[in-house]
């Protein structure tokens, strides 16, 4: 078996990211074993199968490795037998494998090498080298233990997302999920289908040498792979969002309910009254008429979201002002008759778990896939918060205590929260609720 100096083996642009973890267990290995399969590369050193074992070998300074050289005379033969390779492990995300499976037929539908019924081997395309068989992606899928359907599914997911989408997919725990992500890849359909037919028809205006037509078309694809974007975007983070809002919940049941119990047992008396204005940590608390300009003059200018709950004195209105979007729960019975009395700009509404959840904004906004799974006030909070708001647009302000949703999900998800309620009772028990979720004592705010 040659021995290749390792500096002069190339590595392509299209391999997936190294695993830690299995570096470092090689390379104890190699060290204590020598390297017992080697990698292969082709006549011109491009590396087809091997990064983990070569990059183990570098971290122990070798300076030569042994390789399977294998002969190809064409670049995509040589791409097409390093996906094989990687298509056989095990440790492949689902996004990564759907995404290989993708390339491979696009390389052989390139090629002319898709294999079609009887064929077994690629083409010569005039090299003396006849290459592996040629067999399709849905064999080797079968190969691999994956049904037909779910090849079609993934083809879908890596061709119909967005790939600034699918690389922040990538990053996050959605990576495993192939029913989230097909959801995010039939979103925006029209939008990707639009952006495909204008692509080809720049091509086309380009190949025949009107300039101005492919221009036009051009700034057309754009223009929809832009919505696509934005669209499936949305969908990732609604998905997110209710993923994480199930996460709250189950946490907030496991630590949080029997000391919310004791507070409502123990509260014989508020703890506040009316006028006082506190501090939870970051976040601002008071006891009067949120609808006051003494509440206004606390808030930010620059919230990125407002939840209230729908009271019958309601004057609220003004929070569109503070407030980049102003979700607004209520029953099913006082939708329209809201709708229709307030100045707020009305956006979309959603129902979760029997709770109508209007969404008002200055903005136009995007209605994301309607939730499920969402159970309850708490769940419906943190979807809420992890959909609108970020770590940069942390600003909440919440008019209505409630029995401390809002100010919990603030303080778990690392939001600041400016919250109200004329009750001293409920702000008492919110407080409360906080002191005992966070082991921390409120403060006298500094007026």
């Amino acid at each position: 078996m040659p021995r290749i100096p390792i500096d002069k083996i190339k590595i392509g642009v299209n391999r997936r990211p190294l695993n830690g973890e299995k570096v470092k267990d090689l390379k104890e290995s190699i060290q204590a074993n020598g390297l017992l399969n080697p990698i292969t590369i082709d006549q011109n050193y491009n590396l087809i199968a091997g990064l983990h074992r070569l990059t183990a070998c570098q971290m122990l300074d070798l300076q030569e490795i042994e390789c399977n050289i294998v002969n190809y005379e064409y670049t995509e033969q040589a791409r097409l037998a390093e996906i094989d390779e990687n298509l056989i492990r095990n440790e492949l995300e689902p996004l990564e494998r759907h995404e290989l499976w993708l390339e491979r037929e696009q390389i052989l539908q390139r090629m002319g090498l898709r294999a079609k019924a009887g064929d077994n081997q690629y083409t010569l395309q005039g090299s003396a080298t006849i290459a592996p068989p040629a067999k399709t992606t849905r064999e080797m899928a079968k190969k691999a233990g994956y049904s037909e359907r779910t090849l079609q599914q993934g083809l879908q997911i890596a061709k119909a997302i967005h790939p600034e989408v699918k690389q922040i997919i990538k990053e996050t725990p959605l990576a495993k999920s192939t029913t989230t992500q097909l959801e995010i890849a039939r979103t925006a359909t029209q939008e990707r289908l639009l952006a495909e037919e204008a692509e080809k028809a720049a091509q086309l205006a380009k190949a025949k040498g009107e300039q101005q037509e492919a221009e036009r078309q051009a700034t057309l694809a754009k223009e929809a792979r832009t919505k696509q974007k934005e669209l499936q975007l949305l969908a990732f983070k609604s998905a997110m969002a209710q993923k994480q809002a199930k996460s709250a919940v189950k946490k907030v049941s496991l630590q949080a309910e029997q000391p919310v119990k004791k507070a409502t047992v123990n509260v014989k008396e508020p703890r506040v009254k009316v006028g006082d204005e506190l501090m939870l940590g970051r976040h601002l608390v008071y006891c009067s008429d949120t609808s006051s300009q003494e509440f206004r003059e606390l808030l930010p200018s620059n919230a990125a979201l407002a939840i209230a709950t729908l009271s019958p004195t309601w004057n609220h209105d003004y929070l569109i002002d503070e407030a980049r979007i102003v979700a607004v729960m209520r029953s099913q019975g006082n939708v329209y008759e809201f709708c229709s009395r307030t100045r707020m700009p009305f956006q979309y509404e959603f129902v979760i778990d029997n709770l109508y959840v209007g969404i008002f904004s200055r903005q136009a906004i995007s209605k994301p896939q309607t939730p499920i799974n969402i159970e309850g006030v708490e769940g419906i909070v943190n979807y809420l918060i992890n959909l609108y708001t970020s770590y940069q647009d942390k600003f909440v302000i919440a008019p209505f205590m409630g029995n401390g949703e809002i100010l919990i999900a603030c303080e778990r998800l690392g939001r600041i929260c400016f919250i109200g309620d004329e009750n001293p009772e409920l702000v008492s028990r919110g407080i409360i609720r906080w002191e005992q979720w966070t082991g921390k004592q409120a403060g006298k705010s500094d007026k």
